[in-house]
């Protein structure tokens, strides 16, 4: 038989009801949809982009003779697995390496990176792939300027009453902030994903990365746009937009094993230096000399942490030291954690780069490590940034 509800247990059930009702009643203060609020309520802003930079944007082929020495590496390939690296060996014979590059003039320039097409000398045949209301189909191309510090290059097409052609608006790369989304462009593996285009956003500014080549030696790239839109090797020189249909950066790099970590020169460094490297070849560096450990190394995860048997994941772990740097000199190994630089506490990459970015070459400091599970101190004497190389 069914006991009947006493009063207290009436005005329980009441209260839970009302209560009840008035949440599922109420209306949110807000609705948080970030896509369509970035894309101002148009679910098509991104194919509209796409579309209209797309003419603008090329795919670059180039052949290098079977005598060059200089063969650029595309840091798309170079990017590795620390955990698990070996210099891969160089290639011999004949070799074709390809990439993206987009209008920056009507007349037909072409801005990429210079690690895809090489210098100024090196022997190299340049075809480009249009695909403009101007020009479809395959042109030959002249470099007609490099730079490896910046890593950019300009092209130029070749032949006459050609063009003109449609070019990308260049943004303003100071203005872009993390978390804005971002478009990259670009022809990933070749010519089988053409003209691919995916979508992120801008990660991170002023992040610095050395990329080993296959020679032994590094190249060094500083204040980069870091961005978690997919990019792939043979998206090097493909632009990187923001929602106004701007090119704000040039993607150049990206951690092969990483999820969503791809790197782009700010677009700001290429045009300080556009008219110097069309009208001359080159760039005339005049800049102040930074600080150089010679070290590659990484955040510590907690996986990681397990692995090298550390009770929190506080400093960075050095995977791989640099043949005759200041941190070989000064005794650093593979797998040994910093905890401090100086009197301050090294929590991640950016902390260290911040510490190292704040000394000078000359400068010594003190570090604090632990190497296999046991606390020292290093002392370590800074050196200039070498230059970069291919």
């Amino acid at each position: 038989m069914l006991r009947p509800f006493s009063l207290a247990m009436v005005l329980a059930i009441v209260l839970v009801l009302s209560i009840q009702g008035s949440v599922s009643a109420a209306e949110p203060a807000y609705t948080v949809n970030l896509p369509m609020q970035a894309m101002g309520g148009n679910p098509y802003l991104i194919a509209d982009i796409a579309e209209d930079a797309s003419p603008s944007i090329v795919f670059v082929e180039v052949q290098w003779p079977e005598s060059n020495t200089n063969q650029p590496i595309d840091p798309f390939w170079d990017m590795f697995d620390p955990w698990f690296f070996s210099p891969m060996p160089r290639q011999r014979g004949p070799r074709t390496s390809a990439g993206t590059g987009f209008f920056i003039d009507k007349s037909g320039i072409i801005l990429t990176n210079q690690h895809v097409v090489g210098n100024l000398g090196d022997g190299q045949t340049i075809t480009v792939t249009v695909n403009s209301p101007e020009l479809s189909g395959e042109c030959e191309a002249t470099l007609i300027g490099a730079d490896v510090t910046l890593d950019l290059a300009v092209l130029q097409i070749e032949g006459e009453d050609v063009g003109p052609f449609p070019v990308i608006p260049l943004g303003d790369s100071d203005a872009a902030r993390p978390g804005e989304w971002v478009i990259a462009i670009g022809n990933p593996y070749g010519r089988q994903f053409e003209q691919t285009v995916t979508v992120g956003v801008l990660s991170a500014t002023g992040r610095e990365i050395v990329v080993p080549t296959r020679e032994g030696t590094t190249r060094i790239y500083q204040n980069l746009m870091q961005t978690d839109a997919a990019i792939n090797q043979g998206n090097s020189g493909g632009p990187l937009l923001n929602l106004r249909g701007e090119v704000i950066g040039i993607n150049t790099a990206v951690h092969a094993r990483a999820q969503g970590i791809g790197f782009a020169i700010p677009i700001n460094v290429a045009a300080e230096v556009l008219d110097e490297l069309i009208a001359t070849g080159r760039v005339a560096h005049q800049r102040p000399t930074h600080a150089w450990v010679g070290v590659w190394y990484l955040n510590i995860t907690e996986d990681l942490a397990d692995r090298l048997s550390l009770t929190d994941t506080k400093g960075v772990v050095i995977f791989d030291v640099i043949q005759e740097s200041p941190a070989q000199k000064a005794g650093l190994r593979a797998m040994d954690v910093v905890r401090r630089v100086e009197d301050v506490d090294i929590h991640s990459t950016a902390d260290f780069t911040k510490a190292i970015g704040a000394s000078s070459p000359g400068d010594e400091l003190l570090l604090s490590i632990i190497r296999h599970g046991e606390p020292m101190f290093i002392t370590l004497t800074l050196d200039p940034t070498p230059a970069a190389s291919d």
